[in-house]
């Protein structure tokens, strides 16, 4: 992980996009990809700490923690930490379904 304070936001974003958009499971870079290219410039520090702490989890844990919360299908997996940033990405990807 990169030492933010040495990293200009607009350059940290970009990097984050692009490890959202190649993640080694398609479906993980369908998910993150949309999000990292949206939402992700909008959230405050704190989220978007949170957001680069969860890249580093494996996709089929983060498969499992975000489509379990879609469609209210099941309860708020995963670590605790990771909760808010794993729900603002379920609610995401419901978003764009809705078209």
């Amino acid at each position: 992980m990169s030492d933010p304070e040495a990293e200009a936001p607009d350059q940290r974003i970009r990097r984050l996009r692009m490890r959202s958009w190649r993640r080694g499971m398609k479906e993980m870079d369908l998910i993150l990809g949309p999000f990292a290219d949206g939402p992700l410039a909008t959230l405050d520090p704190a989220m978007v700490e949170r957001y680069e702490a969860m890249l580093s989890e494996n996709d089929q844990d983060l498969y499992r923690w975000i489509t379990a919360r879609i469609g209210g299908r099941g309860e708020a997996v995963g670590p605790a930490d990771l909760v808010p940033i794993l729900d603002a990405i379920a609610v995401h990807v419901e978003e764009k379904r809705a078209f």
